[in-house]
């Protein structure tokens, strides 16, 4: 089975997300990374740090727009998320600097939002 138009959509703000930040600098890790406490869409390389990124899209910015749309939920769940990967893939070991950033698209305008909420 093909997948929806809304899932279309959604896969070309993720590729779109990740031309925009490698072409800022920073280099790609893994996409789509799933979890039972959660998803993350990107997770990013900038320098010796981690980037945790959720990317959001709306058609328009009514409504507060894609950046109002993650809100303390999808926060916890991001956090919990880049937690299990952190101890998947660093175990006990020490963990890089980490930080959540947001790419959101409103319509066909688009921002960057660095350090976008707190630490895992």
């Amino acid at each position: 089975m093909g997948a929806t138009a809304r899932q279309i959509a959604g896969q070309d703000a993720e590729s779109a997300a990740r031309r925009l930040l490698e072409a800022a600098g920073l280099g790609f890790v893994a996409a789509n990374v799933r979890y039972k406490v959660g998803e993350i869409a990107l997770v990013m390389r900038d320098g010796a740090s981690l980037v945790f990124v959720e990317v959001r899209r709306r058609r328009s910015s009514a409504f507060g727009g894609a950046a109002a749309s993650i809100g303390h939920r999808k926060q916890a769940r991001l956090r919990r998320a880049a937690q299990c990967y952190l101890l998947d893939s660093f175990g006990q070991r020490a963990w890089p600097g980490c930080r959540f950033d947001a790419v959101v698209f409103d319509g066909r305008s688009h921002e960057w939002i660095r350090d976008a909420f707190g630490a895992p």
